[in-house]
């Protein structure tokens, strides 16, 4: 994939159908898959977090809300560490700078997959930085490979953030289809997509609803084309606690492939 010029950030005035190409979020939700050059598109696409008043930011302050607010909620006695898997993790922020400055830190392990080697050395140095780099594990890799996860599943908390915008709606289904395998019961996943036409997120919630996963959040705010869902796992075809031996769904497997990345930044499907 050829990486698109990076588009200036703007805020929408509006609602989602004023929103035009100059808001990154309408051009593209990805952080990572497609690009692996040190100035790729995906590298400057993330050059609008030094922007606090960027529709970035604001979407990062809501996944951050949310990892958060499920650290907060985790039980102070519940025995074994804080497992939180974070696909197409960009540079980590969403949990890097959560973790760092939560008084559950200590208890945290998680893992973050990223393929642009520059968005993985930016993430090893902030998680470094921010003195969280031992229970936080950056690892470069294509984040659809479900390899990646085997020894970090089943996992408390999942981000499927900057991937539903890329990827196709067969994949979108496919991954949450998956994403019970990735998870124990009363596990959560955050997830974020875009609402340009034609909006994806009633059929997204719908699936995650069909999946077993109970709705906890979704935030659109006025005026952005971006959305931030929190749903939790409290159901569905491989919830029957006797077939499970670890606490977690029966479906993961390694060799499994959840999507194919087919979004550049100016056409995501």
């Amino acid at each position: 994939m050829a990486p698109e010029d990076h588009p200036e950030a703007a805020a929408a005035t509006e609602g989602a159908a004023t929103v035009g190409p100059s808001d990154p979020l309408s051009e593209s939700e990805s952080e990572s898959e497609a690009g692996s050059e040190s100035d790729s598109h995906w590298v400057r696409w993330h050059e609008h977090y030094e922007d606090p008043t960027s529709p970035l930011s604001l979407r990062l302050q809501l996944v951050q809300s949310m990892v958060r607010g499920y650290l907060d909620a985790v039980p102070p006695a519940r025995p074994g560490p804080i497992r939180i898997v974070s696909m197409c993790a960009g540079q980590g922020r969403d949990v890097i700078d959560v973790v760092s400055t939560h008084p559950r830190a200590g208890d945290v392990s998680a893992l973050l997959v990223e393929l642009d080697p520059a968005l993985v050395a930016f993430a090893r140095d902030r998680a470094g930085a921010a003195g969280v780099a031992p229970h936080v594990r950056i690892v470069q890799g294509d984040a659809s490979l479900c390899r990646w996860y085997e020894a970090d599943v089943p996992a408390d908390l999942v981000l499927v953030c900057g991937v539903f915008g890329n990827i196709s709606p067969g994949d979108i289904t496919r991954t949450i289809r998956a994403l019970p395998g990735f998870c124990r019961m009363g596990s959560e996943v955050i997830w974020t997509r875009h609402r340009r036409p034609p909006d994806a997120t009633p059929a997204i919630r719908a699936d995650f609803a069909a999946a077993g996963f109970t709705e906890l959040a979704f935030e659109a705010p006025d005026g952005y084309v971006l959305t931030v869902g929190r749903h939790r796992l409290d159901g569905g075809p491989d919830s029957n606690p006797s077939a499970r031996t670890d606490g977690g769904a029966t479906n993961f497997d390694p060799a499994y492939k959840l999507f194919d990345f087919v979004g550049d930044g100016g056409a995501p499907a």
